[in-house]
């Protein structure tokens, strides 16, 4: 049977390599959402530069300046459209991303806070008489961290709702005031 000591160092070790396995799979997901956004970025950059080349000579070909201006508002929405399914895609990648990080630390929480308990209740079959206040003040501390820490992915996750619905909410906005357009909106 192994001393207390040996068992709270093997499970320090075992909760160290379990970090270090948890840190390489985020900083694996984070250059993941890093490289979707740069692929995002340079699909979005090229097209763009398309998108500029078709308008310009459009825009060249026009004959009077109200031919000029009609185009130049022709390519408003458009643009408008593309600008609004950029932000979409780029919050989708945050969003995925982030959820891959709290799944993560979800997992290593409740891991890590079930082997303590384990090592805790290990560790009191062996405990010396009169220990039993501090095994019991050790357990609650334990359990207020978990409730402290399902209270605080709770209100991440609220927050993250908020953001989500608030930027939900300007792009409609701002779809409806493209679809108005200039001249209706400066009607108004």
């Amino acid at each position: 049977m192994s001393t207390i000591p040996e068992q709270f160092s093997n499970a320090a070790k075992a909760n160290l390599d379990n970090q270090f396995t948890n840190f390489s799979a985020l900083t694996s997901k984070a250059f993941e959402g890093f490289e979707k956004l740069i692929a995002l970025n340079l699909a979005t950059a090229k097209a763009s530069l398309e998108g500029s080349s078709v308008t310009a000579k459009q825009l060249l070909s026009a004959s009077n300046p109200q031919e000029f201006f009609s185009l130049s508002t022709a390519q408003a929405q458009p643009a408008a459209e593309k600008f609004v399914a950029y932000g979409r895609q780029v919050s989708s990648i945050a969003a995925e991303t982030a959820a891959e990080f709290s799944k993560a630390a979800k997992a290593q929480f409740s891991e890590t806070n079930s082997k303590v308990l384990s090592l805790v209740n290990e560790a009191t079959k062996n405990a010396p008489a009169g220990s039993e206040n501090a095994i019991a003040l050790f357990k609650t501390a334990l359990g207020n961290a978990d409730a402290g820490y399902q209270q605080f992915t709770r209100s991440a996750k609220q927050a993250s709702d908020t953001i989500e619905a608030n930027v939900n909410a300007a792009v409609s906005q701002f779809n409806t005031a493209v679809k108005k357009g200039p001249i209706a909106a400066a009607a108004e």
